[in-house]
């Protein structure tokens, strides 16, 4: 009898688990892209500069009306209906004590502005 050459199989049975192999590392892969991904976008939701020009803005608002209260209130109401049409955000500022309330449908963030009668502001998050 003539002895079996079975050499062929064994590439094909490698070649079969290589394959395999490299199948459930793509999936891998795959999966840990989409997690960057969704990280990334979370990180971009954020409105940290829409929430940091809202701070300066209502600091300069308290030093540059600190007796006119109608002119201040008018800048207020100004500010939340610019905010309200262009970032398509709900903001509130509330006065005694100052109160910055930002809502865009992601985000919900609310301060508490401490001035004292120096002219220093303190934020309280």
């Amino acid at each position: 009898m003539a002895e079996l050459n079975d050499e062929g199989q064994w590439i094909i049975l490698m070649a079969f688990l290589i394959s395999v192999g490299i199948f459930f590392l793509a999936i891998l892969l795959n999966q840990s892209v989409l997690v960057g991904q969704t990280t990334a976008e979370s990180v971009l939701d954020f409105p940290k500069n829409d929430i940091q020009d809202l701070r300066s803005e209502v600091w300069v608002i308290y030093s540059r009306y600190k007796t006119d209260g109608a002119s201040r209130n008018s800048s207020i109401a100004d500010i939340e209906n610019i905010n309200r049409e262009r970032k398509v955000a709900v903001m509130k500022i509330s006065q005694n004590p100052w109160i910055i309330h930002y809502n865009n449908g992601i985000t919900n963030y609310t301060e508490e502005v401490y001035v004292d009668p120096k002219g220093y502001n303190y934020f309280h998050y």
